[in-house]
C-alpha cells in the first residue's frame, strides 16, 4: 500500500505567491502543485489530490487561496478536502496574514517576521510583529486560514503577504521569509527532503 504524500499547505496562491512558491519549491529540492496557484485556487481539491498522486516525490508544496472573501470560499474548501484525505499526510501549514475583516484568524505555533527572524508573535500582512494579539496569543487573520481551526495540523507557521511584505520576501531576495517558515515546518515535522523519490 502506498504511504500518503506528504503536503505542506500554503494559504496564498496569488501570481506572486505563486512564483515565489515555486522558487523555494525548486532551492530545497521539494515538489511544488503549480496548478494550485491562483486567485482565487482555480481547481478542486479532488483535483489537487490528483495530481499529489502523480509527484514522483516528496514534501509537496499545495496553495490555496479565498481571493479576499471572509467565509469558506474555493481556496478553503479545497484545502480542506486535502487535508482531510487518507492518501495525504500534512505536515504543517504556512498561514498568510491578509487585511480581511470579519475573520476568526488561526492560533500559529511561531510566525517569521519580515525581519526574518521567528518570533512569539502575530504579524500581520506586511510582516510586522504584535500587530494582532489576542491575550497574548498568536493570531494569525486571513482571508484563507478559519479553516485551518477544523482541521488537525501538527505546526502551523505565520508569516505576512507571501513575496511582498514591503520587499522583505521579494522573490528577487529568494522570498527568505517564506523560505525560512517552509523550513520551520519541515524542521519541526522531522521529515527528510530533497530526495527524488516518494518514500
Amino acid at each position: 500500500m502506498p504511504q500518503p504524500v506528504k503536503v505542506v499547505l500554503i494559504t496564498d496562491g496569488d501570481r506572486c505567491a505563486q512564483h515565489a512558491v515555486e522558487s523555494i519549491a525548486s532551492e530545497l529540492g521539494l515538489r511544488c502543485i503549480s496548478a494550485s496557484g491562483g486567485n482565487p485556487t482555480p481547481i478542486s481539491g479532488e483535483e489537487i489530490v490528483h495530481l499529489l498522486k502523480e509527484v514522483p516525490y516528496d514534501p509537496v508544496l499545495v496553495m490555496f487561496d479565498d481571493r479576499g472573501k471572509p467565509g469558506k470560499a474555493q481556496g478553503e474548501t479545497a484545502m480542506e478536502y486535502v487535508a482531510n484525505h487518507p492518501d495525504v499526510q500534512v505536515l504543517g501549514a504556512v498561514a498568510v496574514a491578509s487585511n480581511t475583516t470579519g475573520i476568526q484568524g488561526v492560533k500559529v505555533d511561531a510566525c517569521v517576521c519580515g525581519d526574518g527572524d521567528l518570533v512569539a508573535s502575530s504579524v500581520d500582512k506586511n510582516g510586522r510583529v504584535g500587530v494582532h494579539k489576542e491575550d497574548d496569543e498568536m493570531i494569525i487573520t486571513g482571508d484563507t486560514v478559519d479553516v485551518l481551526n477544523d482541521m488537525e495540523i501538527p505546526f502551523i507557521i505565520g508569516v505576512g503577504d507571501i513575496g511582498k511584505m514591503k520587499e522583505a520576501d521579494s522573490i528577487d531576495k529568494g522570498a527568505p521569509v517564506t523560505r525560512k517558515a517552509i523550513e520551520e515546518v519541515l524542521k519541526r515535522s522531522g521529515v527528510q527532503y530533497g530526495r527524488k523519490t516518494k518514500n
